[in-house]
């Protein structure tokens, strides 16, 4: 199977291409640089595998949530490229993408990922592992504020790892949740690679749509609006 996966909804700038049972990646952490890296890297991976994007099964998205703005921009690439290829976009939660590569990098059962939302608040999810060894959400990704997460199970704390860059953003969620998670994790952002599993399985699963009907995962319906209290 070739896929391609692409995530801008962080500060990292991701692509992954799999051709078959290799897979090239490009990766690289730089503030507001987006819009300048995505398609050079898209053109730089379709290269170093020797395809076009006429022979991609279809284009994997990490879908959010996220930044707003760079949500944006991951999605109307994608968008574009299906579009012009005749491909279908399969998008991924981009929680769940580092949940993958916490559980691919460790021991860990579970993984809780809180990315930054600004106005005091994170974009929160958790995560099983399954079977094969993919993320499985454990509750439906939310908005949370500095307080304690109620579905977390203290018998469980051990085997779980707080992943992502909202917990060293907002400490008070941290403390909140002291007891609660085991050994924190060093993913802080989302990697296209890992994407692709998820992709794969979502694709497998039907859950590929026309890039028209592509909705992106904001969970908050308006950056400017006041932020909860708590």
């Amino acid at each position: 199977m070739n896929l391609l996966a692409i995530d801008t909804s962080s500060l990292a700038c991701s692509v992954a291409l799999q051709k078959g049972d290799s897979i090239v990646e490009r990766h690289e952490e730089q503030a507001r640089e987006h819009t300048r890296l995505l398609t050079p890297m898209i053109r730089d991976v379709l290269e170093a595998a020797d395809l076009s994007a006429q022979q991609l099964d279809a284009i994997v998205l990490g879908n959010g949530p996220g930044s707003f703005i760079g949500m944006r921009i991951a999605a109307s690439v994608a968008q574009g490229l299906a579009h012009g290829a005749g491909l279908m976009v399969v998008p991924v939660s981009s929680l769940a993408a580092v949940a993958a590569q916490v559980f691919a990098e460790s021991d860990a059962a579970e993984a809780v990922v809180a990315q930054d939302a600004h106005m005091n608040e994170v974009y929160l999810g958790a995560f099983g592992r399954s079977e094969e060894g993919l993320p499985v959400p454990l509750f439906p990704e939310r908005l949370q504020t500095q307080t304690r997460i109620e579905e977390l199970d203290k018998s469980t704390s051990a085997a779980r790892a707080a992943a992502g860059s909202g917990w060293a953003r907002y400490p008070g969620l941290d403390a909140a949740n002291r007891g609660l998670l085991g050994r924190p994790a060093t993913v802080l952002y989302p990697r296209a690679r890992y994407l692709l599993a998820l992709g794969a399985a979502a694709l497998a699963e039907g859950g590929a749509v026309d890039p028209q009907d592509l909705v992106p995962a904001y969970l908050r319906s308006k950056v400017a609006q006041e932020p909860a209290s708590g």
